[in-house]
């Protein structure tokens, strides 16, 4: 029993002492419209993403992210745009977002309607920077601004 309650404390330890991964997406549709999905939790918007699961690579968690959370898919990952680490980047918890620039195509439909109010796709010029949840306001100008960032 000492035995497997030191393998449980041991596995607490690290998921509660250490920062969690997750995917930030910016989808880009053809027509060059970003879409960005309007959160349940703040009411926010922001750009769709989230956690990497146990035994899934960042490729496939930013596949599965964009689907659940606005029904499209991703046709070609473009570019890797950051990485973002700043502990109080989220409010919920200590997150490293890894920012991935995406084309994808299909209807802006979530699976998930228990995170996502809806979804829009945005012109550039109309994404409400400074509102946005998150860092996602300094993510989308690092990216604007072509920028490769490690923060």
């Amino acid at each position: 029993m000492r035995r497997y309650w030191r393998f449980i404390s041991t596995v607490l330890g690290i998921i509660f002492r250490h920062p969690i991964t997750g995917t930030t997406i910016i989808p880009v549709l053809p027509d060059g419209r970003i879409v960005m999905v309007q959160r349940s939790d703040s009411g926010k918007w922001g750009l769709p993403g989230g956690m990497v699961d146990w035994g899934e690579d960042i490729p496939h968690a930013t596949h599965r992210e964009l689907k659940e959370e606005t029904g499209l898919e991703i046709t070609k990952i473009r570019r890797l745009v950051g990485v973002y680490s700043d502990p109080a980047r989220d409010p919920r918890i200590h997150s490293i977002s890894v920012l991935i620039e995406v084309e994808a195509t299909g209807e802006l439909e979530p699976e998930d309607k228990l995170e996502v109010l809806q979804v829009k796709a945005f012109k550039p010029e109309d994404i409400p920077i400074g509102t946005l949840c998150h860092d996602h306001d300094r993510q989308l100008k690092d990216y604007f601004s072509g920028a490769v960032t490690l923060a």
